[in-house]
């Protein structure tokens, strides 16, 4: 059994429930532990010992949420559905919606090996050459993403992708005032409502239709022990639904720095490895100029989906905010976001008043 015994992890899960439930779908074993994995930011996942296997589990955190937010069984329905698949997924084991089990929605899924590269390369991927696939590898799942033939795989009623980019400005202004609601009576932040507006008066109305991932970056990918870097596994698609392309690359550009760019501050620094400003790794520009020969996609509007980015980005921050604030998560990021969430508004203005180009 574990030996974690604080409070936070009693919340998140019942461990002999949680036993029980997994003897009831994989059998008996002798060997049982659950560990609680702290890198993440928004749905608690737990690596779980069962015998001989290794699992990972998701589910919500604790504590009221914004709506839609934490969808751990849509993120399961969309990673089984892709299981067969050129998309490099996790194999799903289980999904259930029994709260008395560990309070909550939860899934079970295989645990892969690999790195996930969040603030330095492995040291095997230490040449010109493995520093540019990191870029390229990163590009190239996405377009497989965006490739998928979603009615096939038996998503063909997963999202409504008309109106979806304007919709996306919607939902993020609303889980944004969502927030508001709570931590202005700490501190307001006047130019994201700024952001908003703009974003309202330039979201295209016009946009390609496929499957997107919703949450599209490097420390959401794992690669492969061994050279060259080969992604093989992609995780988190609890945002995932059928929309607009152009902004998962948006996405995955806010979190890729050039060396042009300025530093993040020092309240986003867990949020942000930079170490791809360095010698030898793909620009910004040329990680687009990668996609659009790879899908035949134009990345039309950057400035918008760049915006866009940023300011989802905040709006999740301002929810970390809240959370921490109404007592409902340990993590150390949370509280930084008092001052975090300000600092991602003056980026997105820099970015719409063209200080920070693609």
């Amino acid at each position: 059994m574990s030996d974690t015994s604080d409070e936070y992890f009693r919340r998140i899960v019942d461990e002999d429930k949680l036993a029980s439930y997994l003897e009831d779908q994989l059998g008996t074993v002798e060997e049982y532990d659950v560990r609680r994995h702290q890198e993440g930011h928004s749905n608690e996942t737990l690596f779980v010992t069962w015998g001989e296997q290794e699992l990972v589990i998701r589910r919500p955190p604790p504590g009221e949420t914004a709506d839609n937010a934490h969808d751990v069984l849509r993120e399961y329905k969309v990673v089984d559905a892709l299981q067969d698949t050129s998309v490099e997924v996790p194999t799903t084991v289980a999904a259930c919606d029994d709260h008395d089990v560990i309070g909550s929605d939860f899934y079970v899924m295989e645990r892969t090996d690999g790195d996930v590269i969040r603030t330095e390369l492995p040291e095997r991927f230490e040449t010109p050459e493995h520093r540019e696939a990191i870029g390229e590898e990163l590009v190239d799942r996405l377009a497989e993403i965006h490739e998928v033939d979603h009615e096939a795989v038996g998503l063909g009623e997963f999202g409504y992708p008309e109106g979806f980019t304007q919709r996306q400005v919607k939902r993020w202004s609303e889980q944004l005032t969502w927030a508001f609601s709570v931590t202005a009576e700490e501190r307001e932040v006047p130019q994201l409502y700024d952001v908003m507006e703009w974003l309202q008066e330039n979201a295209p109305e016009e946009h390609p239709h496929t499957l997107v991932h919703g949450d599209y970056k490097l420390d959401n990918v794992m690669y492969a022990p061994g050279t060259p870097p080969e992604i093989n596994a992609i995780f988190d698609w609890e945002m995932s639904t059928l929309g607009d392309p152009l902004t998962d690359l948006g996405w995955m550009l806010s979190y890729w720095w050039d060396a042009k760019d300025p530093d993040p501050p020092n309240a986003t620094t867990s949020l942000n490895a930079t170490f791809m400003k360095g010698e030898d790794y793909l620009t910004r520009r040329e990680l687009v100029d990668r996609y659009e020969e790879r899908t035949g996609i134009d990345f039309e509007n950057e400035k918008f989906y760049r915006t866009l980015a940023v300011y989802k980005l905040a709006g999740l921050g301002e929810m970390f905010f809240r959370r921490y604030l109404e007592g409902n998560s340990d993590d150390p990021l949370y509280p930084k976001m008092e001052e975090g969430v300000p600092a991602l508004a003056d980026r997105a203005v820099r970015i719409i008043d063209g200080e920070e180009p693609l």
